[in-house]
This record gives structure tokens, C-alpha cells and sequence, in this order.
């Protein structure tokens, strides 16, 4: 577990960044926002085999799992023939969990490479004009 905060995510830079996750386990990626109009995007790929990936939104840490909002469905995705690239736009403040799941494996543990980036909406105010 990797509570992110939108200002960290903003520093990852071009670097990816890798999860090892071992077989019949699963990784989650809690970002906390505190502004609602960003958008979340990622791009991940997966060796040796596919992984399944889902995001879940959950107003706050107190909220039960069992309220909590499926952005995106549990998907197995063949992240490791091809770069899965997604986002998410935020329409309330509170925790966007990105889950990759590797349950469905017994005996082979994954490696995930991911990089993660945040974009705020540019928001034209007319000033530039004559």
C-alpha cells in the first residue's frame, strides 16, 4: 500500500516506477485528492504474464469497502504484450485506489512498471485577450 497525494504524483517525473507482486496477492495505489476537475492517468505494463487492474473511488478512509464506487471494473489485461494506458477524471475529493490484482496466479509473481501522472484543467480566463 502507497498512499500518494496529487502533489507527489506531480514529482514522479518521466520515471517509472515498479511493483513486485507475488502470486494469489494483489498491490493497491491510494491517491488522496483534495481538489475536485484533475484528471488521473496511467500507463503500466506487467512481466511476465497479465495482470488485472481495477480503480476504485472511496470518499474517505472511513468509508466500508463495500460503498465504495467501482470506476473501473476488475479487468485481466495483457499488460505484458502491450502498455495499458487509462484515466480517470475526479468529480469528488476523496481516494482513488488503483488495484493490480494478481490473485488468479498460483505460482507466478509479477512485476509492474507504472508511471502515474495528474493534469489539472487549464482554464482560460480571456486575459490574453485584446
Amino acid at each position: 500500500k502507497l498512499p500518494l497525494t496529487v502533489e507527489e504524483i506531480m514529482n514522479f517525473g518521466e520515471s517509472n516506477k515498479e511493483l513486485f507482486i507475488k502470486s494469489s496477492t494483489y498491490s493497491i495505489i491510494p491517491i488522496t485528492v483534495t481538489e475536485m476537475g484533475l484528471t488521473i492517468s496511467w500507463i503500466f505494463s506487467s512481466d511476465p504474464k497479465s495482470i488485472s487492474f481495477s480503480v476504485v473511488y472511496q470518499e474517505s478512509e472511513d468509508t466500508p469497502l463495500d460503498q465504495c464506487k467501482v470506476l473501473i471494473p476488475m479487468t485481466r489485461c495483457n499488460s505484458h504484450k502491450e502498455t495499458i494506458r487509462g484515466q480517470v477524471k475526479v468529480r469528488n475529493v476523496g481516494i482513488y485506489t488503483l488495484i493490480f490484482d494478481n490473485t488468479f496466479s498460483r505460482f507466478i509473481s509479477k512485476r509492474v512498471f507504472y508511471h502515474l501522472a495528474v493534469e489539472r484543467p487549464v482554464i482560460y480566463d480571456g486575459s490574453d485577450f485584446p
